[in-house]
């Protein structure tokens, strides 16, 4: 038997992953590393800009109220004379941290219910679908209302009386109460979508053959859905988180803004956008700052989140 000429032997390429196919796709599309950039550029803000702006965020200098913006005051200074620049940057790190937390828990109680009700399906799926439409059917302003009016006073009683009992400074800290409303509140109106994303994507893997395999040999519902199902329905969950940060982001400025999320003096940039409102004739930097890093935050997230959907779904992009 003659051998093989080396010529003729084809060179064998390491098989490109999904992911690594994805970053390829991605990197060509500028408006997503537009949006990639943007989004680090937050998050390193969020996590380090606090210990690097000039002034403190709660700082206030009588004497130099309603400054325009400047080399001292990047952004200017409000009524109070707080460093605007400071408060932005502050600002930041409320949205990321509401946007984040809210998100997460949001995906978890989608992606255990979707795949619960897409697997399983009836009766599971009909209550669970159920329990989707009414949420989704309640405005959501009137549910953030409702919670934060019905929660807030009690929990606020009550760490005023534990600071009482052990004067201990931690139970006079409020923010924490306004930061706990919202994130509940916000990921009891978040689910519903990835829930319902969820569970169309596991009604199609389920009959497909390799779940048909991993049920003949032996193995658990839960080790099937942890193992396979979920998994193969990460990709336009991950989609729909990218567009689910931004759109958290507005929320949670939006409930601020209407005096039911964040509240003062904790720096949001829903509560700087409306004390901006009123004045925004006379000192339009107060409103034009917070706003403008608001909307490019979430064209930011948006164009990150279209560029994925393009990466990790080409055929539905075309």
């Amino acid at each position: 038997m003659s051998a093989i000429p080396l010529s003729t032997i084809e060179t064998v390429e390491e098989p490109v992953s999904l992911w690594r196919d994805a970053w390829y796709r991605l990197k060509r599309n500028r408006l997503a590393i537009f949006g990639l950039v943007v989004v680090v550029i937050l998050a390193v803000t969020a996590i380090f800009g606090p210990y690097l702006t000039p002034y403190d965020y709660l700082s206030q200098d009588l004497n130099a109220r309603n400054v325009l913006p400047s080399m001292s005051h990047l952004f200017g200074t409000d009524d109070l004379g707080r460093d605007v620049f400071s408060r932005v940057v502050f600002g930041t790190r409320t949205a990321f941290l509401v946007a984040v937390i809210v998100t997460v828990f949001a995906v978890l109680i989608g992606l255990v219910l979707g795949a619960v009700a897409g697997f399983f399906g009836n009766p599971f799926d009909r209550a669970i679908m159920w329990l989707t439409d009414v949420t989704m059917s309640v405005p959501n302003l009137l549910l953030v209302v409702v919670i934060n009016a019905s929660l807030k006073s009690p929990i606020s009683k009550w760490m005023e009386a534990r600071y009482l009992a052990t004067l201990n400074p931690f139970y006079r800290e409020t923010m924490w109460v306004d930061f706990i409303l919202v994130f509940g509140s916000m990921a009891l109106i978040s689910w519903p979508p990835y829930a319902r994303l969820v569970r169309a994507q596991v009604l199609s893997i389920r009959s497909r053959p390799y779940i048909t395999a991993a049920q003949a040999l032996g193995l658990s519902n839960w080790i099937i859905i942890k193992r396979y199902v979920i998994p193969n329905a990460l990709g336009p969950l991950i989609v729909s988180v990218s567009a689910g940060l931004g759109t958290a982001m507005v929320l949670e400025s939006a409930f601020s803004f209407l005096g039911v999320g964040v509240n003062p003096p904790t720096p949001s940039w829903g509560n700087m956008i409306s004390d901006g409102l009123r004045v925004w004739q006379h000192y339009p930097h107060l409103l034009a700052a917070p706003a403008a890093v608001l909307g490019l935050a979430s064209v930011a997230f948006s164009f990150l989140g279209d560029g994925l959907n393009d990466a990790l779904n080409p055929r539905g992009s075309k």
